[in-house]
């Protein structure tokens, strides 16, 4: 089975410095890495409503970087830090980009991401057309 890497312009140096692209293409399927919600600078906003929005907005350039959009979206998984003091917000922002059928989801608590400061990260999958 192949495997495409899907690298947006805003992932290049992660894919360099890092080495990991953003997402993959393979099975007919991508499969996409986390997202976290920094701000451009890469600073983590005071709200957590402006980063869980930053994050599905991550989530949609990798998604249209593959030639998708969030129906394609067949599961997602969540990771907080906090999980129970954000989950009605993130639902909230959640809401505002996908809609039924509902993807199959899994929420996770954690105790931190790799970005200190940061209170989620959104891994999908989704569907190749």
């Amino acid at each position: 089975m192949s495997i495409e890497t899907v690298v947006p312009e805003s992932g290049r140096s992660a894919y360099r410095n890092f080495h990991f692209s953003q997402a993959v293409k393979s099975g007919g399927l991508l499969v996409c890495s986390g997202q976290i919600g920094t701000k451009a600078d890469f600073s983590v906003p005071e709200s957590a409503e402006e980063e869980f929005r930053n994050a599905w907005k991550a989530v949609g350039v990798v998604l249209k970087e593959a030639g998708l959009g969030f129906e394609d979206i067949i599961e997602y998984t969540s990771y907080h830090v906090h999980l129970s003091k954000h989950i009605r917000t993130f639902m909230k922002t959640r809401d505002e980009v996908l809609s039924e059928p509902w993807p199959a989801w899994t929420a996770i608590g954690i105790s931190e991401l790799a970005i200190p400061g940061a209170r989620l990260e959104i891994r999908v999958i989704a569907r190749m057309r």
